[in-house]
């Protein structure tokens, strides 16, 4: 039991990590229990790295819990604070089981030498991150826990995405855990730490490097954070305030002169009512607007682009749908088990994963709430000519801990793409974040705010926008070699 707690408490020091409790020194040392354990047991058992996983992304992610209750939308209180309580446990247990599968990997094909332990255990966690950043479900990836705080250690990203951080992370955990295992070897610990020291000191170079990029085009946006409740969102309370809120304010950011307006995430869910229009036409201020939109039978959580003449000049369709919020995943299976909990109607459709949005002002690469966990739609967007980055969203109904984790997301994007991010949310947290990660300006939470801020556009292409994730691929290939070289060698 005392090893199963130990494996528990180094997931859980990992797990206090994200933001908003920003502790991002605890993951530099949160894995070395387990690989400790993994290691020196004759015959280690599969629920130290289940453990582990539970205690990481259990408290990492618990503010999913934070949809209960849906009474708002006409689910009672217990099938609400169940379908809560199914989703963080299987959440809990899709991340518990990327560290299963590391911990199989690892004592049996890996525990070798501490040379197929560091290269193999860096390589392999790589690799299942990768293949878990294809799947409908993603976000606690080991690099943000040191988002937003630990901007040295993110510069890191341009080279690799957030593989790059990751690596790190395993790499001096498993440098210092070979230290304990060989009674702290200073070899081992001197490499650790000396590592850990080089990488936060390469990223403070490139945090400080000039920005030769640097060019006069730049880019006025209008940001609106209208603050409505999602109890009252859907209902006309809601839709009568949201039409005040919104054309209140973009009436307000074009007198400031402002070269475009961004609003949230299904900012008027409805339709682009007869005020706000006018509005457009009176000012003639381009609005990226976030709606509804339906093509035939099929219904989009799309951003529109409006131009001042109030033409609907282009249209982004969100990739990356919310599993059970917006549709039902596996519907033929669990679609009449979740009716019977739940009124709720997911029938949204995912927008193409190619498509771009061109606007009058250029071309820029934008996701909607959940797209904000993946790297490579940014990448896809920023390497095809995207000159800044917006993001829409809806955080509402959360504690602190979604919207900051939701905010340390898109940190982690611009940094990787090398651009600046407008980010534009319902109650917050709204921020204008520039290409090194830094936050320029943030919203406070559950209040109407509207901000002006001039974006620089870049043109530049990080390693990551040419090649994307190519480190995992070449630790995948290098640690192969050392793990069949190592067994060549024991057999002759």
């Amino acid at each position: 039991m005392g090893k199963i707690l130990l494996a528990f408490g180094g997931g859980l020091l990992m797990g206090l990590a994200p933001a908003p409790l920003d502790m991002w020194y605890l993951p530099w040392i949160g894995l070395i229990p387990l690989w400790v354990l993994l290691s020196q047991e004759k015959k280690p058992s599969l629920l130290l790295p289940l453990v582990w996983g539970v205690g990481y992304h259990g408290v990492a992610i618990f503010w999913i819990t934070g949809i209960h209750p849906m009474t708002w939308l006409g689910v009672d209180w217990w099938s609400s604070l169940l379908i809560a309580l199914i989703c963080w446990l299987f959440l809990t247990a899709w991340g518990s089981a990327l560290v299963l599968l590391w911990g199989i990997g690892f004592i049996y094909w890996l525990r070798v030498n501490f040379l197929t332990r560091l290269l193999g255990g860096v390589a392999l966690w790589c690799a299942l991150e990768s293949v878990w950043s294809l799947t409908p479900l993603w976000w606690t990836t080991l690099a943000y826990t040191q988002s937003p705080t630990n901007l040295i250690i993110l510069q890191l990203g341009q080279f690799s995405g957030t593989t790059t951080v990751t690596a790190a992370i395993v790499a001096v955990n498993g440098l210092l855990a070979e230290a304990f295992l060989y009674r702290w070897c200073p070899q081992f610990l001197i490499a650790g730490l000396s590592l850990f020291i080089m990488l936060h000191g390469w990223g403070f170079w490139l945090s400080q490097a000039p920005d030769t990029a640097v060019g006069e085009e730049t880019l006025k946006v209008g940001i609106i954070q209208g603050n409505i409740p999602n109890e009252i969102k859907l209902f006309s309370q809601g839709w009568y305030q949201a039409i005040a809120g919104y054309t209140a304010g973009y009436q307000e950011l074009a007198n400031q002169g402002v070269d475009i307006v961004l609003t949230p995430e299904t900012a008027l869910p409805f339709e682009v009512s007869e005020t706000f229009y006018n509005a457009i036409i009176g000012e003639g201020v381009p609005v990226w607007l976030g709606t509804f939109t339906k093509d035939e039978q099929q219904y989009f959580n799309s951003l529109l682009t409006i131009t001042g003449t109030g033409e609907i000049y282009s249209r982004y369709d969100k990739v990356n749908l919310v599993p059970l919020g917006e549709y039902i995943p596996l519907q033929n299976i669990f679609g009449a088990w979740i009716n019977r909990l739940s009124p709720l109607n997911a029938v949204l459709t995912p927008g193409n994963p190619n498509q771009l949005l061109d606007t009058p002002l250029g071309r820029v690469a934008v996701g909607i709430c959940y797209d904000s966990a993946y790297g490579e739609h940014f990448r896809r967007q920023t390497s095809q000519g995207a000159i800044a980055i917006i993001t829409a969203a809806n955080n509402a109904h959360y504690s602190i801990a979604m919207p900051a984790q939701h905010h340390a997301q898109d940190v982690l994007r611009a940094i990787e793409s090398d651009r600046f991010l407008a980010r534009a949310t319902n109650t917050g947290i709204s921020a204008i974040i520039d290409n090194r990660g830094r936050t320029l300006w943030r919203s406070g939470i559950n209040t109407y705010e509207i901000s002006a801020h001039s974006l620089s556009l870049r043109h530049t292409k990080t390693l990551y926008v040419l090649w994307g994730d190519w480190l995992t691929k070449l630790l995948v290939v290098l640690a192969i070699i050392t793990r069949v070289f190592v067994k060549f060698k024991t057999k002759f």
